[in-house]
């Protein structure tokens, strides 16, 4: 995997990606977000894109998943990330709790390789869920 990272004055960078999209990066967040809620973005896909798999293979009958991320930052420089929560709101027919809880457990504790290299640093990362009964 390989990105580029081009300065393009101030505090914005234009970046593209090695599949081929261009994301404008902006430290005062004027033209395109901030580095640290890039990370956060990738671990919400990241850990999402797990959970909604593992539903879908369970045979969960899934419409939406949201997943909603709170963070803190140490107030030191440098200024990383010493909590991280995601709530996943995940919206279906029918859905079993038992297999949602199992798939937030095995993407944070298994798959999610953004959340466990974060884990491995030091980022105490939890998680929870709710369940919405999709219209019929």
């Amino acid at each position: 995997m390989n990105v580029e990272v081009k300065w393009d004055g101030d505090v914005r960078f234009q970046s593209t990606t090695g599949s081929g999209f261009n994301v404008t990066i902006d430290g005062e967040q004027k033209a395109g977000p901030r580095p640290m809620e890039l990370i956060l973005l990738g671990l919400g896909g990241c850990t999402s894109y797990d959970v909604v798999g593992i539903l879908k293979k369970t045979r969960q009958d899934v419409v939406d998943c949201v997943a909603q991320i709170t963070s803190e930052r140490s107030d030191e420089v440098p200024a990383v990330f010493t909590k991280i929560h995601i709530n996943f709101v995940v919206t279906g027919r029918d859905l079993k709790e038992k297999h949602v809880a199992n798939a937030v457990k095995l993407s944070a504790e298994k798959y999610c390789s953004a959340s466990l290299m974060l884990e491995r640093g030091g980022v105490e990362i939890t998680h929870s869920f709710e369940l919405v009964e999709a219209d019929s």
